[in-house]
């Protein structure tokens, strides 16, 4: 029975060392749910697309303290393949300028090898929120081509929303509450029509109405339009389709930190959010443990 035990214990270090980065502890607080999106492009206006991704900060600076502090990352996205990063999210001035700090991002994210390979929404969605102490979504305009209308991810995010556990989502990931509506794509469809009738319509039976939400705003995603960074201008605005569907929205000025909690849920409105909006998780998680 001792030898029985001793081989199922080292089984079970063994799964937790292989979704940790080199150097990690194998003791773990507990599982922290990373959903990732799956699309490599975003669809723009006019039939022009931006290859996009997750965006490098937003990633790395929540999962960098959740690790420290002793949580195991479980990676998860729609196809359970691996996600791709925004090019444009590899640059110094989103690590306050500082190069080194940039190449240290990359190296850290890069020693998780399940995240090359991640489970699909899907067998999440099955197992229910249970064996997680949090879910944390990061930005990117990835999110705004699949995870909003994910029906999984939409059964996910309700299992979460129903246990009051931890739910943070930073930049343009907060676009993936719609996919909590009882149908999502068809909202999706009504926002790019700019049909407002529809819009009000679809967002009825809302699991995140009323919540007060931060989420990259419609002046910020106006500087990048165009020339500037995507090469066109996007299908909707993330702060507008929010409160279409009945958010409160509470941003900030432009590219400044803004971080805001309502119950549950905690989102950062940009990049430059992200150490704010990683504490904010980290003192939720405290909260929770006690």
């Amino acid at each position: 029975m001792k030898t029985l035990k001793a081989g199922l214990m080292s089984i079970a270090l063994a799964a937790t060392a292989s979704i940790m980065p080199a150097g990690a502890s194998t003791a773990s607080k507990g599982k922290i749910l990373v959903v990732m999106s799956s699309a490599h492009e975003l669809e723009l206006r006019d039939g022009k697309q931006y290859r996009t991704g997750y965006f490098l900060n937003e990633l790395a600076v929540p999962l960098r303290m959740l690790v420290e502090a002793g949580y195991t990352p479980v990676f998860a996205n729609p196809k359970g393949d691996m996600p791709q990063m925004d090019a444009n999210s590899n640059n110094k001035n989103y690590f306050g300028g500082n190069d080194a700090k940039r190449e240290d991002a990359l190296s850290f994210v890069a020693k998780f090898d399940s995240l090359k390979k991640p489970k699909t929404l899907a067998s999440v969605a099955s197992e229910g929120a249970s064996g997680y102490a949090a879910v944390f979504i990061p930005g990117g305009h990835a999110p705004m081509q699949d995870l909003l209308k994910d029906q999984s991810l939409g059964t996910i995010l309700k299992n979460f929303h129903a246990a009051a556990k931890p739910t943070a989502i930073i930049c343009h990931g907060p676009i993936a509450l719609l996919a909590t509506l009882p149908q999502a794509a068809k909202f999706q469809s009504a926002l790019i029509a700019g049909d407002a009738a529809s819009t009000k319509s679809l967002s009825q039976g809302w699991t995140y109405a009323g919540y007060k939400v931060s989420v990259f705003a419609a002046s910020e995603e106006k500087q990048v339009e165009g020339a500037a960074q995507l090469g066109g201008e996007v299908l909707f605005y993330p702060d507008v389709a929010l409160a279409a569907a009945g958010a409160t929205i509470q941003n900030g000025a432009d590219w400044q930190p803004n971080v805001v909690v309502d119950r549950e849920l905690i989102t950062g409105q940009q990049p430059f959010s992200d150490d704010a909006f990683a504490k904010a998780l980290m003192a939720k998680l405290a909260a929770q443990a006690k």
